[in-house]
């Protein structure tokens, strides 16, 4: 009987413990990025922003193809109406009456003058409930334009505009996802940070234990003073205040970084801290010429001046004389049965023009030309002196980036080194060589030395995927980046 619960709880304990494991992820860098461009907020958000650019860039190609309607408007009129006679006077007189329709239109929009032609066929069909009687009228085939003559052509203006927004939404999401990767490098290392914290302060809490239990030995026999005895005692007890305090560090690092990924609250980790960093530098004039062609800022100027040269034309355009042209001609014929009124049609031809021309208005049109002639001369000023900013950004993060790769294994060789210092000052304290202040500084800068590499590892990713935002350029690996979601569209 023992033997089988001695079976059983092992079967339990064992279950726990694989559970336990496939609860813990062995995350690397690559892998928090993976992770946080597949699923973070911050990557929904940006895809659901580039889903509606690319609808709205749909909707705009659209205008630009023919389209097929059918309309129809049945109706019952059962009332009385004023109806005027054949001899110019009115009465009032009971309808009974029951109308149908049915129209099919195609339209197609002409970018190049801003008007649009349009093929239409219908049927009405009209029922006299009083007299009895039916009546039909057909239009088989009409062929009509109609445009606004001296207008605003919005055809013209959108395909000017609307390719320059959906290119610079394009950039855009790429851009927004290696910012994403560059925030998530943040989360990275300050989880990693978190956890060497935890450890360092764990390892001197142990050091400082023992250092206490050994000093009472020595100063029993007088070896060391009470000063350097208490001066041990309070590092110890620093020492245990640290472990509590990086303990809730590490648990507040864990919890931003789940949030920022959206995991579960059940995954624990376990992070896998990179030693190195790659050796390349990046050419000045390739990131140069790289951010000019792939970053969204150079797109974002380019259409906020044509915006501005679209409203300045819009307002010269409401400000002078106004004509509307009308043209239709086709066939018609009415009937008492559809097959009369499709026998023999006759030609049926109208045109129109409308003409507005503003005679007073007391400067309103003039004066907005000249906020928009203003407002172009702003914006322009604003993207020249956006491009001046964008070509400096890009400078200085090359600059930053290719000396970052040499910080960091400055960083690495002090963390050795000072590692190697700490080793030695221990054995120098224990043999009595040095004192407690020599060997508390010895602590202090190989804590110091620690996390100034892993900021230091932080700020070179940081930069990396910066750099790669604004070039949509993988330099470790010389290849331009690629979105499949964006070539699946």
């Amino acid at each position: 009987m023992r033997k089988i619960l001695f079976a059983i709880l092992l079967v339990i304990i064992a279950d726990n413990v694989m559970a336990s494991q496939a609860d813990t992820l062995n995350l690397s860098l690559k892998d928090v990025i993976s992770i946080a461009h597949k699923q973070s907020p911050s990557a929904q958000s940006a895809r659901n922003t580039f889903l509606a650019a690319y609808w709205n860039y749909r909707y705009y190609k659209a205008n630009y193809l023919p389209s097929v309607t059918l309309t129809s408007s049945p109706y019952i009129n059962k009332e009385m109406n004023k109806i005027t006679q054949s001899d110019g006077t009115a009465m009032f007189i009971r309808q009974d009456q029951f109308g149908a329709d049915l129209t099919l239109k195609v339209n197609q929009n002409v970018s190049l003058t801003g008007g649009s032609f349009f093929l239409k066929s219908s049927l009405n069909r009209l029922d006299e409930f009083q007299n009895k009687t039916t009546a039909y009228s057909t239009q088989p085939l009409l062929i009509g334009y109609e445009q606004s003559l001296f207008g605003y052509n919005s055809l013209k203006w959108d395909r000017k505009i609307e390719p320059i927004r959906y290119r610079e939404a394009k950039k855009q999401y790429s851009e927004t996802l290696e910012l994403i990767s560059a925030t998530a490098c943040t989360q990275f290392f300050s989880l990693a940070l978190a956890q060497t914290e935890l450890e360092m302060a764990r390892q001197n809490f142990a050091s400082a234990d023992t250092l206490y239990r050994m000093a009472q030995g020595r100063y029993e026999i007088g070896t060391i003073t009470e000063n350097e005895m208490l001066q041990l005692e309070i590092n110890r007890l620093n020492e245990e205040t640290n472990v509590m305090d990086a303990e809730i560090n590490l648990r507040e690092a864990k919890q931003n970084i789940k949030t920022y990924l959206a995991l579960d609250e059940s995954i624990d980790f376990n992070l896998l801290i990179p030693d190195s960093v790659p050796e390349f530098e990046v050419p000045l004039s390739l990131a140069m010429e790289l951010a000019h062609d792939n970053s969204p800022d150079p797109e974002y100027y380019k259409r906020i001046v044509k915006e501005s040269e679209s409203n300045l034309a819009y307002a010269k355009a409401n400000a002078r004389m106004k004509a509307d042209l009308y043209v239709q001609f086709g066939l018609s014929q009415t009937g008492a049965d559809i097959g009369q009124s499709v026998k023999k049609p006759l030609h049926q031809e109208y045109a129109s023009i409308s003409l507005s021309l503003p005679i007073l208005d007391w400067g309103r049109g003039r004066g907005k030309v000249k906020v928009a002639k203003s407002q172009l001369a702003l914006t322009q000023t604003v993207a020249e002196q956006g491009m001046n900013d964008f070509n400096q950004n890009v400078e200085k993060l090359v600059l930053q980036f290719n000396m970052q790769g040499r910080k960091v294994n400055i960083a690495s060789l002090t963390d050795r080194r000072a590692s190697q210092r700490h080793s030695v000052a221990m054995k120098l304290f224990v043999m009595g060589r040095i004192g407690i202040l020599d060997l508390m500084t010895a602590v202090s800068e190989r804590n110091n030395a620690k996390r100034g590499f892993i900021n230091a590892m932080r700020t070179y990713w940081s930069l990396y995927y910066t750099l790669r935002s604004m070039t949509a350029y993988d330099f470790e690996r010389n290849a331009s980046l690629t979105n499949d979601e964006l070539l699946l569209m």
